[in-house]
């Protein structure tokens, strides 16, 4: 009820568009807001919280195992955990890329962000953190581990690392996590980039046995091979070269195609 003379008040008026609303909406999202959305993706989907917690379980399990077997070596037992992490590690990156394109989601994160390549940066980030952080949760593990053998087994433990090898093994730990992002941002494909993932191995592994031509390509191309002299510490300048090469090849070239292919790719 109102009085003669008041104007009516419309309750269901929308309220008016200020200066700082045009502001907020004209202003691009914050990169450190994509790349927490995409860590936190790694453990809040079922696939990432599965592949994180198996890793994490085989890490310590190996090293554990390890120690059981050949004794207190510290530097032992943290290569061990490489294993593991080499295996799952390229399929967190798979995953990761692919996601997307596998849940239909991926219209709707180029809607909410249109330009894709802060997107493909903000994805390709978590994963390598992902693998620094657990070489970093290895090496945890493998202190005390190496403790506890050598109190059961009444052996002197073996504390020498080498600074060098443990942060070259660190580094390959990285690369291979960063070649499943570049095979998952090349195919979009999960199923297809975790076989092809999985069987490379034992492809390098048949070419290097043709003949010497194959043990050229395998010394050159196999990620594997280049990398093991970057886990000793002291890498020379012919096989630094190598592992350029590789990278190159596994890493550098298919993570700029499939950029490529992001970009261009029509969302349905």
């Amino acid at each position: 009820m109102t009085r003669a003379g008041d104007r009516p008040t419309d309750i269901t008026a929308p309220s008016p568009v200020t200066k700082d609303d045009k502001m907020n909406a004209d202003r691009p999202i914050p990169f450190r807001r994509l790349l927490a959305v995409e860590a936190r993706k790694l453990v809040d989907t079922r696939s990432g919280m599965i592949i994180a917690l198996v890793m994490v379980g085989l890490v310590a399990a190996s090293v554990v195992a390890r120690g059981v077997v050949v004794g207190p070596k510290l530097q032992t037992l943290v290569g061990t955990a490489g294993i593991a992490l080499g295996t799952l590690l390229p399929v967190l990156g798979i995953l990761t890329v692919t996601g997307e394109w596998t849940h239909r989601t991926a219209l709707t994160t180029f809607v909410l962000e249109p330009r894709r390549h802060r997107v493909v940066a903000a994805k390709c980030l978590p994963p390598l953190l992902a693998a620094v952080a657990l070489s970093l949760f290895a090496v945890l593990v493998a202190v005390p581990a190496t403790a506890v053998v050598s109190g059961v087994q009444n052996v002197p433990a073996v504390w020498e690392v080498q600074p060098l090898a443990l942060l070259g093994w660190t580094g390959g730990n990285v690369l291979v996590a960063a070649a499943g992002l570049a095979l998952g941002a090349l195919l979009l494909n999960a199923p297809a980039a975790i076989v092809i993932n999985f069987s490379t191995p034992v492809l390098w592994a048949v070419v290097g046995r043709l003949d010497s031509a194959g043990a050229t390509l395998a010394e050159w191309l196999d990620l594997g091979t280049t990398a093991a002299p970057l886990t000793s510490g002291d890498m020379t300048w012919s096989e630094g070269a190598r592992l350029a090469t590789s990278v190159a090849f596994w890493i550098a070239v298919p993570l700029a195609a499939g950029l490529v292919r992001v970009l261009r790719k029509e969302v349905t």
